[in-house]
């Protein structure tokens, strides 16, 4: 991965966790937390939407931040289920 991609990859992951954060409101995790889900909410987002739904939200930033949000809301979801027990 070149550096490009790596600050792109962390970019998007950040809006992406700030996002999923706000719109869960009380699940942000912080900056570096924000990160870490928006980044693993990209991986579940895409898995999700394009295997096991066949959608496709565009390719475009705009997309690729939409797909990262929807996949970091799933992994808030989870982490909730899992902070309740």
């Amino acid at each position: 991965m070149e550096m490009n991609e790596l600050i792109f990859t962390l970019i998007i992951g950040a809006v992406a966790g700030w996002l999923a954060g706000v719109i869960r409101h009380g699940y942000g995790f912080g900056l570096l937390g924000n990160i870490v889900i928006g980044i693993i909410g990209a991986f579940v987002g895409s898995w999700l939407l394009r295997t096991v739904l066949h959608v496709s939200l565009g390719g475009g930033l705009l997309g690729v931040i939409l797909t990262a949000v929807i996949g970091a809301l799933v992994v808030l979801f989870l982490i909730g289920l899992f902070k309740r027990n």
